[in-house]
């Protein structure tokens, strides 16, 4: 349920992987799929691979290159974008997030999704499952140069698109990214407590935890 009445709130924020799309396509691929990939490459097992592989991501964790699929596809001299397709059928929307978003567009509140996938990864999952029209931006952080994780995102999230950050809301899955929300001043977050439907919910920690979109929009 939502903390706050929707009159003040102007702005809807959302994230992308976890919050309107299912995380499992995601872990899927980074976890499993990408690491047998880059196993079958090299002629190694795939414990080898992990092995390998882990301390680039543990590396680069929160920063721009996480997200970055050039930077994978040369670091590991593999086309993310290829592998990605070959388990696209696995991309999927979260239970009534296309619901929701056709209730806030309807009550007319601004829709920007902000995320920090790659232009490449968003065009790919906007090609499987059609979100552009609910939304007045589609806005990755490649974009400003920054993740969302970092204050510099925000500054020029606000520059970019004049929002308000005391009328905004803001839905996230990744705790980081929402403190740093919180840091920046958006009044309303909240956080998705299941964003992986093969895994059970989460620790929300300090935030809010949205656990059904339906009741999210009862107050509209």
């Amino acid at each position: 349920m939502l903390p706050t009445p929707w009159s003040d709130i102007d702005t809807v924020l959302l994230d992308m992987d976890g919050t309107l799309l299912d995380l499992h396509f995601d872990e899927h691929f980074w976890m499993q799929h990408l690491p047998q990939r880059y196993a079958d490459l090299h002629g190694i097992s795939f414990a080898m691979a992990w092995l390998e592989i882990k301390p680039l991501f543990e590396n680069n964790a929160g920063t721009l290159n996480w997200y970055c699929l050039d930077f994978w596809s040369t670091e590991l001299k593999l086309s993310i974008r290829e592998l990605k397709q070959e388990i696209a059928h696995l991309i999927a929307l979260r239970p009534d997030a296309e619901t929701f978003l056709a209730a806030i567009k309807q009550a007319g509140k601004r829709v920007i999704m902000i995320t920090n996938a790659h232009r490449d990864s968003l065009s790919l999952k906007m090609e499987r499952i059609e979100l552009s029209p609910y939304f007045e931006r589609l806005i990755s952080s490649h974009d400003y140069g920054f993740p969302k994780e970092n204050q510099q995102f925000w500054d020029a999230l606000q520059a970019d698109t004049h929002f308000d950050p005391a009328r905004s809301l803001f839905i996230d899955d990744t705790l980081p990214v929402l403190r740093s929300a919180h840091t920046f001043g958006v009044a309303h977050l909240l956080a998705v407590s299941q964003p992986n439907s093969q895994k059970g919910p989460k620790d929300t920690e300090e935030f809010a935890a949205l656990v059904d979109y339906r009741e999210l929009i009862r107050g509209l």
